[in-house]
């Protein structure tokens, strides 16, 4: 007998037969976490009780991780956004693996934002790792080659022994895996909060380059064409990974549980990238989907459901490297680095030459057919006869119960406004050393430089610059930017602005490098459904994206949900994680962050206000959270974006950094430490505020003399406010009539902070 299949237990398999047999028969769907409503439901679709086989099916294609049941009703407005960008229609959005956008001359791009938090809180190091393999196959399946990865992460506080003991192992997990396939790192975010505590967000962006004739979709068409399931074997790793499901809720006489978190191997995965680049190129993919979550339940499913709604497999013939695998659990397995392919049989067996060539395992499982039912055998018994889209899409639709919360009113009444604040000189100088010193402002190359950020050599822009960016086209110098940003923060106090706010700087970010921006991803991370509060902040930060989308001009690709982030009764702050994707014509008229040179001029862009609620000045100086967020006018945040854009194209401007987090004086810190520029600036009227408010429609921008009059032109013509402030030069950071810090100093300070603490 092959060493990937196991003998038939005849005497226990729960057949489609036996189960017409014995309708009574007690089955385990609560504790596989269905409801008994949902149970009904099974049993209504099928005319019986489901087998084990089909019960495992449902149970995790109709989780929360899968079916997006407590939020799809909420995330259907994001339909109401067009699908069209200034370049072109988008070739590819929600509901696929992942969005596909034009970016002209004949290119398109892949990119999408998910979640692996859970996992990476049970095992840090693979939790991660196996976030970054999942959402790279999910760029891949899209026929692109992935180009690029970014990360936001989030943990409790930097002091905190479960932070010491997560973050270190979802670094390396990142680094490691992303490394290993010669991926470059360009961005992300990594913040810290007490809500955090216990579950950290673990945050993955993929990014893949096709041309339009590359574009690949999931569906399995074709009577008759063939099934192969190929990549890495599949192993007792993972099974429940996205949902309770544990292995021997099946098998009492079985093997122990088995786990939760995927284990992934990365040099697999850089073949199966290969291997698989080849096939398409190759002509031999009718349709492609990988396996990440739910596995060959998802994939099987999914493919059937998009194509001609047929489909067979033999399940015995999955090439396992545990033989003692149930086939429930072999249907459950999360194990990483596999794909699932439809090929018509004429080419079938050039697939397989081209996979041995790769020294990646391929099988033939099944076939395409026109039944509409999705059938699968054990050894010749039926296991598995479902229709396929009641497992991949018809799951269950909650209408959760949401309101806004009893507290909400005094939480915005309290605002950080009235905190005391400096006044002094001294007291201003000493409020910036703290806030650069923060663990949210504070240098964070002690997790960057684990990652690399120039790997095949075209990387234009990485961090810490505002914005990732990666050429595309060697000869055009063609190319795109990315930014993620969130701030829980103001998401607590207006769920609404908080997500307009979180979408508006990750757009500010892709413009200050010198993209246009063109399209949005998510990743969507809240508590419990369950919570009518936390239904109040989902859907209201949906509405918050979707006005912002449609008021910007920018479509959906897709993205994210991951409810069910709390420890205990304390959700997280709502984290709406925002990822932007922008267009540059020319890469080498991109704009950096950092001070070039002495004697440049230095202007404010935007208008400042008395906004400090929800800032980093009240997080750190007092620790307090209330009152309102910044105000948010979209049109502003346009026009400064065109701006932006502009002076970046036509080389108005030598260098440009947006406000946000810490306000002007932590954009003067890090535009001074990137080159070791210093700086003098004046502030008119309260320097506290001009400071430190985290106003937003807002950057900062350097000019040389000769340049000064074309800046406030163009301000002038898209109606920006704009404002000289002072000029670049020396070895401090200087603000006129009230302090001067070395730059060395405050930068030792800033780069102390994670060292310090992590060892």
């Amino acid at each position: 007998m092959s060493e990937t299949q196991q003998a038939p237990r005849t005497s226990t398999l729960d057949t489609v037969a036996v189960a017409s047999g014995d309708p009574e028969r007690d089955q385990p769907w609560a504790d596989l976490g269905l409801k008994a409503d949902e149970y009904a439901r099974i049993r209504e679709i099928l005319g019986r009780r489901p087998t084990s086989s089909e019960l495992a099916m449902y149970s995790v294609m109709w989780s929360e991780h899968c079916s997006y049941k407590s939020s799809k009703v909420h995330l259907k407005q994001f339909g109401e956004v067009p699908q069209e960008t200034p370049i072109g229609k988008m070739l590819a959005g929600i509901g696929e693996n992942a969005g596909v956008i034009d970016i002209g001359q004949g290119y398109a791009v892949s990119f999408k934002v998910e979640s692996h938090n859970h996992p990476s809180y049970v095992e840090p190091y693979q939790g991660a790792a196996t976030g970054v393999g999942g959402i790279v196959r999910d760029i891949l399946a899209m026929g692109a080659r992935p180009v690029a990865v970014m990360d936001p992460l989030r943990f409790g506080p930097l002091d905190a022994p479960d932070t010491h003991r997560v973050l270190p192992g979802i670094v390396a997990g990142v680094g490691g895996y992303g490394n290993c396939l010669g991926l470059a790192n360009i961005g992300g975010e990594v913040v810290f909060d007490a809500s955090y505590a216990g579950n950290p967000l673990v945050n993955a962006l993929g990014l893949g380059v096709l041309r339009h004739e590359d574009l690949h979709l999931a569906k399995a068409a074709g009577d008759g064409n063939q099934v192969i399931l190929y990549g890495a074997r599949t192993g007792g790793d993972g099974i429940g990974g996205v949902s309770i499901l544990a292995s021997e809720t099946f098998e009492s006489t079985g093997p122990a549980k088995r786990p939760s978190v995927q284990v992934g191997d990365p040099f697999m995965e850089k073949l199966l990238i290969e291997c698989t680049l080849e096939l398409f190129a190759a002509g031999v993919v009718n349709g492609i989907q990988d396996l990440g979550g739910a596995g060959l339940s998802c994939a099987t499913s999914e493919l059937a459901s998009a194509g001609d709604g047929g489909m067979h497999c033999d399940l015995e013939r999955v090439p396992l490297r545990d033989s003692t695998l149930a086939p429930e659990e072999i249907l459950m397995s999360e194990s990483q680095e596999r794909m699932m392919a439809v090929v018509e049989p004429d080419h079938v067996e050039e697939f397989l030459a081209i996979c041995a060539k790769w020294e990646v395992e391929a099988a033939v499982i099944g076939e395409v057919t026109t039944t509409g039912r999705l059938e699968i055998d054990w050894h010749g018994e039926r296991i598995v006869d479902v229709p396929p889209a009641s497992v991949a899409h018809d799951g269950p639709t909650y209408h959760r119960p949401f309101a806004r919360p009893a507290w909400q009113d005094a939480l915005q009444a309290d605002a950080a406004e009235a905190l005391p604040r400096p006044t002094t000189g001294d007291e201003l100088a000493a409020t910036l050393k703290t806030l650069v010193a923060s663990p949210n402002l504070c240098d964070k190359s002690w997790v960057t430089d684990q990652y690399d950020r120039y790997v095949r050599g075209n990387t234009v822009l990485s961090q810490p610059e505002d914005g990732g960016m990666i050429r595309i086209d060697d000869e055009t110098n063609l190319g795109v930017a990315l930014s993620t940003d969130c701030n829980g923060r103001f998401a607590k106090l207006d769920p609404y602005t908080g997500a307009q706010l979180a979408f508006v700087e990750s757009y500010r970010n892709v413009s200050t490098v010198g993209a246009v921006p063109m399209a949005m991803s998510d990743c969507l991370n809240f508590g419990s459904p369950e919570d009518p509060d936390v239904m109040w902040q989902f859907a209201e930060a949906c509405r918050g994206l979707k006005d912002a989308c449609l008021e910007l001009g920018i479509p959906v690709t897709g993205g994210n949900v991951s409810l069910y982030n709390q420890t205990g009764e304390t959700a997280i702050l709502p984290t709406p994680v925002v990822a932007i994707l922008g267009v540059i014509e020319d890469v080498t008229r991109r704009t950096p962050s950092g001070f070039p040179a002495a004697g440049e001029r230095v202007f404010v862009l935007g208008e400042t206000r008395e906004e400090l609620s929800g800032s980093e000045w009240a997080h750190v100086i007092h620790g307090h959270l209330g009152g309102l967020p910044p105000q948010i006018d979209l049109g502003a945040e346009r026009a400064l974006s065109t701006l932006l854009v502009e002076a970046s194209r036509d080389s108005v401007v030598t260098s440009a950094h947006d406000l946000s987090d810490g306000g002007l004086a932590q954009a003067l810190a890090e535009s001074s430490f990137r080159n070791g520029v210093g700086v003098s600036v004046a502030i008119e009227g309260d320097a506290f505020v001009g400071l430190f408010s985290e106003s937003a429609a807002r950057a900062i921008v350097t000019v040389t003399t000769d340049n000064a009059d074309r800046l406030v032109a163009l301000a002038e013509k898209h109606g920006v406010p704009v404002a000289p402030i002072g000029h670049t030069g020396g070895d401090t950071i200087a603000v006129q009539g009230q302090f001067e810090i070395a730059v060395d100093e405050l930068r030792a300070a800033w780069a102390a902070t994670l060292p310090d603490a992590l060892g």
